[in-house]
């Protein structure tokens, strides 16, 4: 993957060499084998590259034959090669950026249905000035954009925006409810004000006089009503398409590793890339957290002995929380969502230093129904007889008298009082319920949602769908994106391969919810490459003892930054009601970790981004910043890549 960036003035005025360069210098991180810049009318592109096919050439920005089409590109093209023999001719190179700029030049904009991979690009034509932005379907990478007073500014990370344009940071308190909810912002919008994400499956069209329109280019399909799927061919379907889209994910000129925390979906695309080297050397990374309760090593170390990948394993400290929470916040330009983000900061450190590319497993429990509450979605579908405004005061009066103990029985019943399906599909990622934002944000505006409409019929199907336009890209993606950036190494989800999300959801909830199996197609994938005890044992997941911590050694941080004089939280919000919340996790009786993580996150991100702090030389994992384009820029000059270097070698 890479860092793209540029800069498009309409009324034809030279863009700034030293804004692109500045673009360039914060993406870094995203690309530190080569940096290429491209000037021409008014246009500005910069690219940082992270090399992984065709490595002495492909050099970006890149131009087409005649000098009419530019080209910045990040992703990689899976089916770049039969793409290539279908175009023809002599190409310059033997990577895939040419062949996506080849097919635009020759095809248009429409040329994007052909691409098979993960990608995100912005391609400028010349001669009539049109400007295109284009993003992968299911939002794998990302691409950030602003636009006003005739200026348009993109980039892979918001951050790049600030460093080489006049825009300042400023909060988009409209925004923050949708935070509160999930605790990131759905696209178009981000926590910046001005500053948008391009949706997945989209692209974006700039003309010359200004107009800026989007398109969808791609979306979930229905269910198949035609063919009668039985659980034996669907099973076999699903197999064919996790070998095709693993297969594709191999395609590097580099070394391919694989994250393999002894889960059903890691062990399985594990198992694959074994399977289609025939033996051949497989490496394999995995995270502990040194406390059994919660450590899935031995499940991985298992899994890779009956594999016989070359396994790797980091502990991740808990020193390492409160070390890189400001670090991989300004990875992020976005509050640490999940403390698991630490840990897989951690983890791509450990891989980057055997491989450039690993695959993960993202993109399973979306698919196939994973998670817990596709198997209690048809019993809360079934309290809608009950009027909305009634089941919210009883579980708001019932969840009260629930202990601190009982999470999983609290979020069941929130969604049980929501008072909308689409409503209720938020609430399961929630931290903070519909009452709960409307008491903190004090009459806050916000923005309407942004869901696009789905085709499927019944209730599993609805929430899947609603997974993975939202939840996915703009949390679990988003994320993984970062914190694998963070250490210039490049994430793939062979899961995701759009040809494998298409078959999903052509196929029967019957066959991902089965007997009450969650993911029942997918597992029985995996049980003829895995034993039985790997499949069908209970997910761990990753846990880390934030309720003591937030009571302990992290009361006094907590106390000082939602509740302080400087506090951005107490003045966004209802310092009131985040006092009572504090108070209610200090009493023991309530575990409020979940809510006090999202405040802390948002206020970490706020200080990050728009307070200065002091900088011991000698700390790589403390930065400075200031709401000012300088402040970032020296902040983009002085984090990365050294942050990355220093800590691998720690």
């Amino acid at each position: 993957m890479c860092g793209i960036a540029g800069v498009r003035h309409l009324d034809g005025r030279p863009t700034s060499a030293a804004g692109l360069e500045a673009m360039a210098a914060t993406l870094v991180h995203r690309g530190p084998d080569a940096v290429g810049y491209w000037q021409g009318d008014g246009v500005g592109f910069a690219h940082t590259r992270l090399s992984i096919i065709d490595l002495p050439s492909s050099a970006q920005p890149m131009a087409s034959p005649d000098g009419r089409w530019q080209l910045v590109f990040n992703g990689e093209i899976f089916n770049y090669r039969e793409l290539r023999e279908e175009l023809g001719g002599a190409l310059r190179t033997q990577g895939d950026t040419e062949v996506v700029l080849t097919g635009v030049a020759r095809h248009g904009i429409g040329y994007v249905d052909r691409l098979r991979g993960q990608f995100a690009f912005v391609a400028h034509d010349t001669v009539d000035g049109t400007t295109y932005m284009v993003r992968d379907r299911l939002g794998v990478l990302p691409l950030f954009y602003s636009f006003a007073g005739g200026t348009l500014a993109f980039a892979s990370e918001p951050k790049a925006i600030f460093a080489g344009t006049d825009l300042e940071p400023e909060v988009d308190h409209a925004s923050l409810g949708a935070y509160l909810r999930g605790r990131s912002v759905p696209a178009p919008h981000t926590l910046f004000a001005g500053v948008h994400k391009l949706l997945p499956g989209h692209w974006a069209r700039l003309d010359r006089d200004g107009t800026l329109t989007h398109h969808q280019y791609w979306s979930l399909p229905a269910p198949d009503p035609v063919r009668d799927w039985t659980p034996a061919t669907a099973v076999d379907a699903v197999e064919q398409a996790v070998r095709a889209g693993v297969s594709s994910a191999l395609v590097a000129d580099v070394p391919v590793g694989a994250y393999l925390s002894g889960g059903v979906d890691s062990s399985l695309i594990a198992a694959v890339v074994s399977d289609l080297r025939h033996g051949g050397e497989v490496s394999t990374f995995s995270a502990g957290f040194g406390d059994p309760r919660y450590d899935e090593l031995p499940w991985a170390r298992r899994v890779s002995a009956e594999l016989g990948t070359t396994h790797h394993e980091v502990e991740v400290r808990p020193d390492d929380f409160e070390g890189l929470w400001k670090t991989l916040t300004w990875h992020r330009d976005a509050p640490v969502s999940e403390p698991a983000d630490i840990a897989v900061f951690r983890l791509a450190q450990l891989a980057r230093t055997k491989v450039k590319v690993v695959l993960s497993g993202e993109g399973g429990d979306e698919l196939f129904a994973g998670y817990p509450k596709y198997r209690m979605a048809r019993a809360l579908q079934a309290t809608d007889v009950v009027p909305g405004a009634l089941r919210a005061q009883a579980a708001a009066l019932l969840e009260r008298r629930i202990p601190g103990a009982g999470a999983r029985a609290r979020i069941a019943l929130r969604a049980a009082g929501a008072r909308t399906e689409a409503e209720r599909f938020a609430t399961w990622f929630a931290p903070f319920t519909t009452a709960d934002r409307a008491a903190l944000l004090q009459g806050t505006v916000e923005h309407p949602d942004h869901l696009l409409p789905g085709h499927q019929r019944d209730v599993i199907g609805r929430m899947l769908a609603a997974d993975v336009r939202s939840w996915l890209p703009d949390n679990l993606l988003e994320r993984g994106d970062r914190m694998s950036m963070a250490a210039s190494l490049e994430l793939r989800p062979p899961l995701l391969d759009h040809r494998l999300v298409e078959l999903a959801f052509r196929l029967p909830s019957s066959v991902k919810m089965r007997g009450g199996t969650t993911k029942w197609a997918l597992k029985e994938v995996a049980r003829r490459y895995l034993p039985d005890e790997v499949v069908d044992r209970k997910k761990v997941g990753f846990r880390v003892p934030l309720d003591s911590w937030f009571r302990t050694g992290l009361r006094e941080s907590v106390w000082d930054r939602l509740t302080g004089p400087e506090s951005f939280v107490s003045q966004a919000l209802d310092k009131d009601e985040v006092r009572a919340l504090l108070e209610r996790h200090e009493s023991g009786r309530f575990n409020e970790e979940s809510k006090i993580w999202t405040l802390m996150s948002l206020e970490v991100w706020h200080e990050t981004f728009f307070r200065p702090t002091v900088v011991p030389t000698d700390h790589p994992d403390t930065i400075t910043t200031a709401g000012t384009r300088s402040a970032t820029r020296a902040t983009s000059e002085a984090l990365p890549p050294g942050t990355a270097a220093d800590q691998q070698s720690s």
